[in-house]
């Protein structure tokens, strides 16, 4: 359909400790102005401390807040006739992944509190894990919003 090649897709390399790509992917999209070190530093205490707290393996918790996080549906503008309609649409797993761990860390970056970022961040975590806390409300509105626009589907591409 479209004359474009499509974009090469780049391997993400398995983050050191864990050997994971799902923290991996955390300790890029924390990472700021290229400081990786201080966000795999920030990554790490926050799981570990994730784990100490629930006394199981930290990165198999961590994946599951992540599975708990992830939007199935959202909804996207289509403008049809004069009026734009939200319609909801399924979200690809890649996509998921990625929405999931950026409102966990945005949510985490709203908290206010002195406490530094892995604190933040382990709350934030500890939240997901008992569902509740901003990343975990995120979805909610986000499914609550494809609900309700549910009539627009035919609308669809």
């Amino acid at each position: 359909m479209s004359r474009r090649r499509s974009p090469v897709k780049l391997k993400i390399i398995p983050d050191a400790k864990y050997k994971n790509i799902i923290v991996s992917k955390l300790i890029n999209y924390l990472m700021l102005d290229g400081k990786k070190y201080v966000a795999e530093s920030i990554a790490y205490e926050a799981i570990e401390k994730l784990g100490q707290k629930l006394k199981k393996d930290p990165v198999q918790i961590f994946e599951e807040i992540v599975e708990s996080v992830k939007p199935l549906v959202e909804v996207k503008s289509r403008r049809v006739g004069g009026s734009t309609y939200q319609i909801p649409i399924e979200v690809r797993p890649e996509r998921q992944v990625f929405k999931s761990l950026k409102w966990l860390i945005e949510a985490a970056r709203k908290r206010g509190s002195d406490s530094g970022m892995a604190d933040k961040l382990f709350s934030e975590f500890y939240d997901a894990h008992n569902k509740k806390g901003g990343a975990f409300k995120r979805r909610e509105d986000t499914h609550k919003m494809a609900e309700a626009n549910k009539a627009f589907s035919h609308f669809k591409y």
